[in-house]
């Protein structure tokens, strides 16, 4: 049974080596439902790692993980998506409307059934993307391609979307696009959202809560609290980030 008020993400000691290597060492938080919580930290800082053991995609050495009070894994329907890396052979001719449909199914379609279509074209609707329906994957842009994945990670109203990187490869307009479509998903339902982001503005001025991640948790809290010279110094090792923005 959920636990009543459970966190939507509960992340408990978890530590994670591949092989020789220390990916994740006893990292815990909690994350309450409602929030927006921006993970930042250097490359190879175990933030992609750390999405995939809240998806149940990575089993931990130690620790484990648990959404709105349950196991990772035990209800996949409540939890969107987005990859950073969207793996897809491009010759395919596949449409996003199928893409969106293999959101629902966890699978490829082979067809699609009306109802299937209906909710598709509703989360396309959601996400500003209802044109590009039928335009078929190989011919979308880059922020056309991260509209359609999102509106696969939303088209089962889940209540935890998590997100990797979701601005790379994608303009400034469209990157202030994807943001206002998360605030506006969260306002609606009371959606929790997680995102991994090298961008630290976006993450002062988007996130309630902000992780900063490398191996170890070395601070999280509000941004104010943690986007602080003691936190990025320990995670980053200076004071500037890649972009070129202060903090």
């Amino acid at each position: 049974m959920p636990l009543l008020h459970a966190p939507a993400l509960h992340v408990h000691h978890v530590s994670v080596r591949f092989g020789e290597a220390e990916v994740l060492s006893d990292v815990s938080f909690d994350l309450d439902a409602g929030e927006f919580l921006a993970i930042v930290g250097p490359n190879g800082a175990g933030k992609s790692t750390l999405i995939k053991v809240a998806l149940d995609l990575v089993t931990p050495l130690t620790g484990h993980a648990a959404l709105f009070g349950e196991d990772a894994g035990r209800h996949p329907e409540r939890v969107g998506y987005v990859p950073q890396l969207k793996t897809f052979d491009r010759t395919f001719p596949a449409t996003v409307l199928e893409l969106v449909v293999s959101g629902l199914r966890r699978s490829w379609p082979a067809w699609v059934r009306a109802a299937e279509r209906d909710a598709a074209r509703a989360a396309l609707a959601q996400v500003g993307a209802e044109k590009l329906a039928t335009r078929t994957l190989p011919k979308l842009s880059g922020g056309e391609l991260q509209r359609a994945f999102l509106a696969r990670a939303l088209v089962r109203r889940p209540s935890l979307v998590l997100l990797d990187e979701p601005a790379t490869g994608v303009d400034f307009l469209a990157e202030h696009d994807l943001y206002d479509l998360l605030e506006r998903y969260q306002a609606v339902g009371g959606a929790t959202v997680a995102m991994i982001t090298h961008d630290l503005a976006a993450a002062r001025y988007h996130a309630s809560r902000v992780a900063v991640l490398n191996r170890r948790l070395h601070g999280f809290g509000t941004p104010d609290d943690v986007l602080c010279e003691s936190c990025l110094k320990k995670a980053f090792g200076h004071l500037r980030h890649a972009h070129g923005i202060a903090v």
